[in-house]
């Protein structure tokens, strides 16, 4: 999955920012038709946005929490000695016995056992809701600067937690049944990949983990130097990512396997998934360690990290498309940070129904379709019209212009890469999207022992389809607005602008190579810019 999907589209979407300095909609200028992934992108990360930061909402409660001694899902805590003590719980309501961790969770901090389900969301958790809009003003701040700032953020974010990681690792190797755990986690279980979700968990992984599809690659390349060594970057980031997080997997389960062994019960019984597994079974197992305050402080904290880290990423995305639609925001300062400030706020707004008592339901709908369906065919409509409309070949000599001395190498490499794009890339996504649609329609979706309605998994699907219908409907639009037969239309819709390499160092041969020099270089979706103007100039000056 990494090396056919990940790294190939995580190269692609790196060159197409790095070649045209510009977000995830104003890139699109290298083919007009497909404007509308842009604009896919930007809906799949506004929906991750909109939960995603609820993520971090729960960790500061939990970091909050965790300043307390002894900690309060711990069996120490006075409220939990008679839970620990009869192994049962004082609520008809809950029909199997219940640790404290998971007490703590469900009715502590969520409130899930106040509502019935999705139709039922209950009242606001202010608690939530404080720590919500707490998580929105820090990221506002870190961002108020544009990139300068973030980036200075990033320092800390993306390096705390490689500490905590070295220091959780060797704690957890002290411990006893730790080897357990960790052999657990190192065993594969092959009868698994016959299971649709198990692919798809692996392509959102992947998806998650490098950026890719969401749109913040896009804008964060669009800042690089034009002559950076994409191909160099992606491996080395790539590879560094996903070793990360295998080398984070051991301080996790050899935790776990401490847990288990205190239990006397199978690893598999305590490891869970989902925010299960990072606010409910590894805050048991940091419960039972000597020192858990100290513990828990560092695991939140490195949470906390991670969580702004990735929504970064997102909101990067957005604000960059925004501002190369709209430049005048991007000139003034104080217009920039209202458009910031008011983004961050309708975003807290629409995240209040997530810390409802029923809010996990809807965060649940909400984690499981928009990065399911929709962002796959997205990235397989990247693929293929880069690949088949702008063409592979021209594409690849892109990269290579853009690496001004381009080692022996990154030319060998591309080959590889090219083949991915062309063939390996489409359809290995085409063969998850089908597992996908297949496993969709005969299971159902579930949060614990709640069974989502129909019109609640059609609600998800509607989600997922609104975020790729946007290729269709953009591409509709485009080829509408050209002149000619049906066929000139779509041949002329595919057709890069000048504008689009502007900042080649040889734009002058090549738009003599590869432009028509007749067409109209504003289109309707394109918002012109200084410098689609500065190139027309520089063209007619060459030329005299």
């Amino acid at each position: 999955m990494l090396f056919v999907t990940g790294v190939p589209l995580f190269l692609m979407e790196l060159s197409l920012g790095q070649y045209g300095s510009a977000g995830p909609i104003m890139v699109w200028k290298c083919c007009p038709l497909l404007k509308g992934i842009g604009i896919g992108m930007l809906c799949v990360s506004t929906l991750v946005c909109l939960y995603y930061n609820v993520i971090i909402a729960w960790t500061f409660y939990y970091l909050g929490s965790s300043f307390q001694s002894p900690l309060p899902w711990s069996c120490d805590a006075v409220a939990n000695a008679a839970i620990c003590g009869n192994g049962t719980v004082g609520n008809s309501s809950l029909e199997r016995q219940h640790t404290p961790t998971e007490i703590f969770w469900n009715e502590k901090v969520l409130g899930v056992v106040n509502s019935k389900g999705l139709h039922d969301p209950g009242p606001v958790r202010w608690p939530l809701a404080l720590c919500l809009l707490a998580a929105w003003i820090i990221i506002f701040l870190c961002m108020l600067k544009g990139i300068r700032s973030s980036g200075k953020v990033v320092y800390v974010t993306a390096t705390f937690p490689y500490f905590v990681l070295i220091v959780l690792i060797i704690r957890g190797a002290t411990l006893e049944g730790s080897l357990q755990g960790v052999a657990f986690y190192l065993t594969p279980d092959w009868s698994r990949l016959a299971e649709a979700q198990v692919w798809n968990d692996a392509a959102s992984q992947i998806f998650y983990s490098l950026g890719i599809g969401v749109g913040g690659l896009l804008s964060m390349a669009s800042y690089n130097k034009f002559d950076n060594n994409v191909i160099r970057d992606t491996i080395v980031i790539t590879i560094g990512n996903c070793s990360t997080s295998f080398f984070a997997g051991f301080a996790i389960f050899s935790i776990l396997g401490h847990m288990a062994w205190r239990k006397g019960v199978p690893v598999g019984k305590v490891a869970d998934r989902g925010p299960g597994l990072a606010f409910v079974a590894y805050p048991e197992a940091l419960a039972l360690l000597p020192g858990s305050v100290f513990w828990s402080i560092m695991f939140f904290l490195m949470l906390f990290m991670l969580g702004v880290d990735t929504l970064f990423g997102n909101m990067e995305g957005i604000t960059t498309a925004v501002l190369d639609e709209f430049p005048n925001l991007r000139r003034n300062s104080v217009h920039k940070s209202l458009f910031l400030g008011a983004l961050c706020f309708v975003f807290y707004l629409m995240g209040l129904l997530l810390v409802t008592d029923g809010g996990i339901y809807w965060f649940t709908l909400i984690d499981s379709f928009s990065t399911s369906f929709g962002l796959i065919i997205i990235t397989l409509f990247m693929c293929i019209g880069i690949s088949f409309f702008y063409g592979v070949n021209q594409f690849c000599q892109d990269i290579i212009d853009m690496i001004c001395h381009c080692p022996p190498w990154c030319s060998k490499v591309l080959i590889y890469f090219k083949a991915c794009w062309v063939f390996c890339t489409p359809f290995l996504l085409l063969f998850i999207l089908i597992y996908i649609f297949l496993e969709m329609y005969n299971t159902s979706l579930q949060y614990g022992s709640y069974v989502y309605p129909r019109w609640g998994k059609g609600l998800g699907v509607c989600m997922g389809a609104t975020c790729c219908l946007q290729i269709l409907i953009w591409a509709i639009v485009a080829i509408s607005r050209e002149t000619g037969t049906l066929k000139e239309r779509f041949k002329k819709s595919i057709q890069p602008l000048n504008s689009w390499r502007v900042n080649n160092l040889n734009s002058a041969v090549r738009s003599q190579e590869h432009m028509e020099p007749e067409r109209v270089e504003a289109p309707f979706t394109v918002t012109l810019t200084d410098q689609d103007f500065t190139a027309m100039t520089w063209e007619m000056g060459s030329t005299a």
